[in-house]
């Protein structure tokens, strides 16, 4: 049956087979690429760009021809359509509203440090996170965590210790590396880690292995939008020197008779 699955390839060769088969039809395209091992060796490879794109070029150029997909089929800073709604947060026109979450709100002062949950480097989204890649990544087996030097000093936090990420929302464990790649008062913790609550009975429990969902807002971005708005929060974090709980959701769940 492993054979018939991997037919009959490892790592490598899957790789390699799936190079080759975009490599060939690349070059009946007429672009031509080096070889696996070259492509390997050199770590990437440009791909060619047929030519330059500049937004509403063509629209520039023939107003008339090329209009835009807005009532008007002009670029519109005061839109009827859109004031028609009468949305509250979405006015007819740009405005600039405060973040519900952002270091200059009152919120600040108790959850002093924003934290960025940006797109992580060891997999997609979620997806491989039990994979070696991601697992290599791991402090302690919880996702890291980035903290500046200033704000780790200030809460006595040293690089490679476990701490509580939390807010009134719920809480989270991490792995720390203290680096001054983030800036003062941010921390960035990726998203993906695999949902592992302390107490599976409760959906407040504490995360123990460092998935930031416990700690964002769960609502759109504007009543028009309705987009993400899970990429930042406002938390405050310790260093977490109880008994590490240890993580369970890589393993296999319980099977009961």
């Amino acid at each position: 049956v492993g054979d018939e699955f991997t037919e009959g390839r490892d790592e490598d060769g899957w790789l390699r087979h799936l190079y080759d088969r975009w490599r060939d039809k690349a070059a009946k395209k007429g672009h031509h690429f080096p070889e696996f091992d070259g492509f390997w060796q050199e770590g990437y490879i440009q791909l060619p760009v047929e030519k330059s794109h500049a937004v509403f070029s063509d629209f520039r150029e023939d107003p008339e021809k090329h209009h835009l997909q807005t009532p008007s089929g002009k670029i519109e800073i005061f839109s009827e359509k859109i004031d028609a709604f009468g949305y509250e947060d979405c006015p007819g026109h740009p405005v600039w509203r405060a973040p519900l979450e952002w270091l200059g709100n009152e919120r600040a002062s108790t959850y002093p440090l924003m934290m960025v949950a940006n797109n992580p480097k060891t997999r997609l989204h979620s997806q491989l996170d039990i994979g070696k890649y991601s697992q290599d990544s791991k402090i302690n087996g919880r996702e890291p965590v980035r903290i500046h030097p200033d704000d780790a000093a200030a809460r006595g936090i040293s690089d490679g210790d476990v701490v509580r990420i939390y807010n009134d929302r719920g809480s989270a464990l991490a792995g720390v590396i203290v680096s001054d790649v983030v800036r003062p008062q941010v921390i960035q913790l990726s998203t993906g880690a695999w949902y592992d609550p302390l107490d599976r009975a409760d959906h407040d429990s504490m995360c123990v292995h460092g998935n930031p969902n416990m700690l964002t807002l769960d609502v759109g971005s504007s009543s028009l939008g309705q987009g993400c708005v899970g990429q930042h929060a406002l938390v405050e974090i310790e260093r977490w020197d109880a008994e590490l709980p240890p993580v369970k959701v890589l393993g296999p769940p319980p099977i009961r008779s």
